[in-house]
């Protein structure tokens, strides 16, 4: 099994991140060049290299240890005094793999000791920051209109560090339409996304969600002073970051006012939307508590959630990092993601926007072709129907009955031709029903899901304009073909210099701009329609772009939302 893939994902994986996040090679006299910016708490100092002003590592926050751990976050009322912001800040506590799992992820610990998972650094509970950046020269009566950025990482890891938006900003400044970037730091793996009975009564649910909300009060109170327009703000995430973006849209059943202003006016989803979820006190929810109590040495004690709080820090990180993650052989049946509370998340999302509880902004949201690959690796013991079924049985929806199950595989073709990878023939089948698999996966947590959300936001709020795309630029990848992920290459970093990269930015910073990603894009960009015109995705390709019509796996579809209650995360 190693063999097998640790060259995949190595190669084919972790080393194109790798490329993606390039050290920029600077010279001292750069690093020695400084500007500064004054908010409310006092002077923030970052740093300028490129035409681009970096301000790490902005507390918004006190710091959420001791008592404050695994509590709501504290707005910090201190001043800052002379705050050096030039670095890009902390991160918080990681969760990269499991600490207790198969082989593949035992091996995985060593493989991912290189750039995509490991590029965070400076790991600490006191976390809770912004990451600004600016094109130099902006003042306070600029008024740019800002990204705020929701990292993502399967609500597991992730920082602002790993996301430098320079070349976005550039790109921005050549087309005449600068902006403002903004990256909030929120708790992720058990120290965000804790739950369990004893979390619903304490109030101490959805943490990083409300890490998230109170990154865009910051925005709200300070963004002027960088030269952003407050009243300009669009929240853009990808993965776990697009589910937090769409989260900030349902908090508290859609109420998304601060001082009498909205957060955001526009909304951006890469590969992430609305995930039909249990409650914060369901049996797999209490099963996980459980497990982080007893590896923490909580067992026995009267208050365990006071005894968590009082652990030391590097107990109380193994104990949470002791149930299952995302590169394991769980996959995407996540320990750790916002969940439904009675107050911050009212209800399951999928109910909250069938009902309408959600704050109803334009937005562009879609999905990697292949989203369900990576998420597949780890799986080689599935060899037959009977065993994938189970499979999803008991690792995702153990509560329902196997024929639920059955029923949803069936829907998917058997054949070594099919599945996701999708359009490669034979190719690609690492094990007799990976392709299989890849695809149920990719479409029940994304791209399938992506299409309800759409359907049921346009029956509520047909006013409301949604643009939504496919993207098919890593097609011919071996094993992982347009992979989850793979966007931040693309779209983010803009590795490739093609087609696919110059018109995704373009669309997106003109969304920026006016709501709308066809105004003022170049006349060698397709006009991009809404979905609701003709139901229809622009596809990306490397080259090109095409209008697609989204009905593929209709069938699949009908049977995920007729079962809708039942298959909850």
């Amino acid at each position: 099994m190693y063999t097998a893939l640790a060259p995949l994902i190595s190669a084919a994986f972790l080393t194109s991140i790798a490329a993606a996040l390039p050290a920029p090679t600077r010279t001292l006299e750069e690093r020695a060049v400084t500007a500064s910016v004054v908010i409310s708490q006092g002077t923030v100092v970052g740093s300028v290299i490129g035409g681009v002003e970096n301000y790490g590592g902005i507390p918004f926050a006190e710091p959420p240890t001791g008592n404050l751990r695994l509590k709501p976050p504290q707005r910090l009322n201190s001043t800052l005094g002379t705050f050096d912001a030039t670095g890009i800040g902390p991160s918080c506590p990681q969760m990269f793999f499991s600490t207790k799992g198969d082989l593949i992820t035992s091996v995985l610990g060593d493989l991912i000791n290189t750039p995509l998972l490991q590029t965070v650094t400076g790991q600490t509970e006191d976390c809770l920051t912004m990451r600004v950046q600016r094109p130099s020269g902006t003042t306070s009566n600029s008024k740019l209109p800002v990204f705020f950025w929701i990292f993502g990482g399967g609500f597991e890891l992730g920082s602002p560090q790993m996301y430098d938006a320079s070349s976005l900003i550039a790109n921005g400044v050549k087309q005449g339409k600068p902006f403002i970037f903004a990256a909030v730091n929120y708790r992720v793996g058990g120290f965000g996304f804790l739950a369990g009975k004893e979390i619903l009564a304490d109030g101490a649910s959805n943490l990083g969600l409300l890490d998230q909300r109170m990154g865009l009060e910051w925005v709200q109170d300070n963004i002027a002073a960088f030269g952003g327009d407050p009243d300009k703000v669009t929240i853009w995430g990808e993965s776990a970051g697009a589910i937090s973006v769409f989260d900030q849209m349902a908090l508290y059943g859609g109420q998304n006012t601060y001082k009498g202003k909205k957060l955001f006016r526009g909304a951006i989803m890469n590969s992430g939307s609305m995930i039909p979820t249990d409650p914060v006190d369901c049996d797999r929810c209490q099963d996980i508590y459980d497990t982080v109590v007893r590896e923490a040495g909580c067992s026995g004690v009267t208050d365990t959630l006071a005894c968590l709080r009082s652990a030391d820090y590097k107990t109380f990180l193994n104990a949470v990092n002791s149930v299952p993650g995302i590169l394991s052989y769980n996959s995407v049946a996540l320990s750790y993601l916002p969940r439904p509370d009675g107050v911050i998340l009212p209800e399951s999302p999928d109910l909250l926007v069938a009902s309408g509880q959600y704050a109803a902004v334009p937005m562009i949201i879609g999905d990697q072709e292949d989203e369900g690959t990576i998420f597949s690796l780890f799986q080689s013991n599935i060899t037959t129907t009977d065993q994938l079924v189970d499979y999803i049985w008991k690792i995702f929806f153990p509560a329902v009955e196997r024929d639920d199950v059955v029923g949803l595989v069936n829907t998917y073709d058997a054949s070594i031709t099919a599945g996701s990878p999708f359009n490669t023939g034979i190719f690609n089948a690492v094990y007799p029903q990976f392709k299989r698999l890849a695809a149920i996966l990719g479409d029940m947590v994304f791209t399938l899901t992506r299409r309800t959300f759409l359907q049921s936001a346009l029956a509520v709020n047909p006013n409301v304009p949604s643009w939504s795309y496919l993207a098919s630029y890593d097609y011919g990848t071996p094993i992982l073909g347009t992979f989850h992920a793979s966007d931040i290459l693309q779209v983010f970093y803009g590795i490739l210099p093609n087609y696919a990269s110059k018109a995704i930015q373009s669309y997106y910073i003109s969304f920026l701009y006016t709501l709308d990603p066809n105004n003022g894009t170049s006349s060698d960009i397709q006009k991009w329609p809404q979905w609701k015109e003709n139901r229809q995705l622009m596809q990306f390709w490397n080259n090109k772009s095409n209008l697609l019509a989204d009905n593929f796996r209709a069938a699949s579809q009908q049977y995920i939302i007729a079962n809708s209650k039942k298959f909850l995360i």
